[in-house]
């Protein structure tokens, strides 16, 4: 079962625009010395629409790599097009991933029927277990609560969590009561890692979690542990990070932080660019406040 603090760490990209391996190496350091329970490499805040399917297998393949065992990889390897996500998938598995996150078919809007087809394929043929990851403000659709228990009913090995990023806590208590304590539920979103914890979730895929990886991994434990006490100050305390991390699209925020502090090159592919002005402005007031930039 996948409970904790995971990483959707970034995909940092040389001045060139190729994938900067060093640079990879050294934030899948970071995020180890700080505790985290897993990396989550290319998924959206990877970058991975903009990756060909060699640089996706590469990233997941450094990713096992780097990460040697410390932590679980759970490999982003979804697609609009089901043959892609288990060719991917395939290969993720190759490279030693622990697990699969494969996010809703965006664009095409497939039925309930079609969602239930593509994620039991995947199941059946990737060879790793299959956490969804359900964000309609990207897809376009939504995986309704009955295609979920249809899913688990039927591939119990199979389908085993959920990034749960519809931007409520409100399908939380019905998933934890109709899917087990054995299903992984996961925020999608660092602001309700906390408010979903308390109904029920498991943990995180954070963004957040990319600069302050011990912090996001303490109030998850926290949580974790019953104390929620301490995992509320801990909430209160990230929540302007966790505000200014998207206050352009994920992930040009979080990039911009790690590129503030000398982690990475800033350097993003087309359709994304750098941040605003103002919007830099913010941001680095918030990271210099909170402590990660130097004042």
């Amino acid at each position: 079962m996948y409970r904790g603090a995971y990483t959707a760490i970034i995909t940092p990209f040389a001045t060139d625009g190729t994938i900067d391996e060093e640079a990879l190496r050294a934030l899948i350091e970071a995020q180890i010395e700080g505790g985290i329970d897993g990396i989550v490499p290319v998924g959206t805040t990877g970058e991975s629409p903009t990756l060909s399917h060699e640089e996706h297998n590469r990233v997941v393949e450094l990713t096992v790599q780097f990460v040697n065992g410390r932590c679980e990889v759970i490999a982003g390897t979804g697609s609009n097009s089901t043959d892609e996500a288990i060719q991917l998938t395939q290969e993720a598995k190759r490279a030693g991933a622990d697990a699969t996150l494969q996010v809703v078919p965006y664009y095409n809007k497939p039925t309930q029927e079609g969602l239930y087809q593509h994620f039991r394929a995947i199941a059946e043929q990737g060879g790793l277990p299959v956490i969804i990851y359900d964000i309609p403000g990207r897809t376009g659709v939504s995986v309704a609560i009955d295609t979920l228990v249809r899913l688990r009913r039927d591939l119990p090995a199979g389908i085993v969590g959920l990034k749960e990023a519809t931007g409520t806590t409100e399908r939380i208590s019905t998933l934890r009561a109709l899917l087990g304590n054995d299903f992984s539920i996961l925020s999608g979103d660092d602001s309700l890692t906390l408010p979903m914890m308390s109904v029920g979730a498991d943990g995180v895929i954070s963004v957040a979690s990319n600069i302050l990886p011990r912090q996001v991994r303490d109030m998850v434990h926290a949580a974790l542990d019953g104390n929620f006490v301490r995992a509320r100050e801990l909430h209160a305390s990230l929540s302007p990070v966790f505000k200014d991390l998207f206050i352009e699209t994920n992930p040009i925020p979080v990039k911009a932080a790690l590129a503030m502090a000398g982690r990475i090159q800033e350097t993003y592919r087309l359709p994304l660019t750098p941040m605003n002005a103002a919007n830099r402005a913010r941001l680095e007031a918030t990271l210099r406040t909170f402590g990660f930039l130097s004042v």
